[in-house]
């Protein structure tokens, strides 16, 4: 009588084995950087204000830094944070980037992470910049105030988080809770937009959002559903 080995009989080829031991590995690069980051901003937490001010000003995608052709700053940012992570966001972002990486693999992850983080920071840039050439020639007025986000710090993570949690429920095999899942996170992202005193970070977290769910569309796509396929 032929032996079977275990596993390897139909529907268990090894491919499938492998494939399969593959997504159930330990994400690695995501506590790397989430450590990091943390480390990082314990670390100049005690730097002088000036300084500490100084640093984050010089890897922030303001106008001012993208205006004069500092373009490594779309990816310093987000090795930079403002404050230390609080716990529970820290925790999120365990969570959310570590199951990306997980399920696609860590250069997939990464790769949504920095396409929502650099594609959200640029269509905030050329916002405030469309914004800048709508003022008044002749200057600020009352009703046109002198533009602080010139020079503002804009660090941090947020932006490729909103962009992977949105492409993890594009992802979500059933349609019903996806379409329940972008829905209500699409939402949520909204509403700070239409407030009066909205901020361009607002707008940037719904743009990070929207690019995720639409990289997690395409993924679905390609793999015909189940964008849970690891690679990379």
């Amino acid at each position: 009588m032929p032996t079977i080995n275990a596993g390897t009989g139909p529907g268990h080829s090894r491919p499938e084995i492998l494939t399969r031991l593959r997504r159930t590995a330990v994400p690695w690069a995501t506590p790397l950087y989430v450590g990091g980051i943390q480390l990082g901003a314990y670390a100049t937490a005690r730097l002088p204000g000036p300084r500490r001010t100084e640093l984050l000003r010089a890897h922030s995608t303001n106008v001012a830094n993208l205006r004069a052709g500092r373009w490594r700053t779309l990816v310093t940012s987000a090795a930079f944070v403002e404050h230390p992570l609080p716990l529970p966001y820290g925790a999120a972002l365990l969570a959310a980037l570590g199951t990306a990486e997980a399920r696609w693999g860590t250069g997939r992850a990464a790769g949504v992470f920095l396409a929502g983080h650099i594609g959200a920071s640029l269509l905030v840039y050329g916002g405030l910049r469309a914004r800048e050439h709508g003022r008044p020639a002749h200057g600020p007025t009352e009703d046109a105030p002198p533009d602080a986000t010139t020079q503002a710090l804009d660090v941090g993570a947020s932006y490729g988080f909103n962009a992977t949690v949105g492409a993890l429920a594009a992802t979500v095999p059933h349609r019903g809770i996806r379409a329940a899942a972008t829905g209500g996170l699409l939402a949520l992202a909204t509403a700070p937009v239409l407030r009066r005193g909205r901020t361009f970070t607002d707008a940037g977290h719904l743009a990070a959002l929207a690019l995720g769910v639409a990289m997690g569309a395409g993924m679905r796509r390609a793999t015909g559903g189940g964008a849970g396929t690891k690679q990379g």
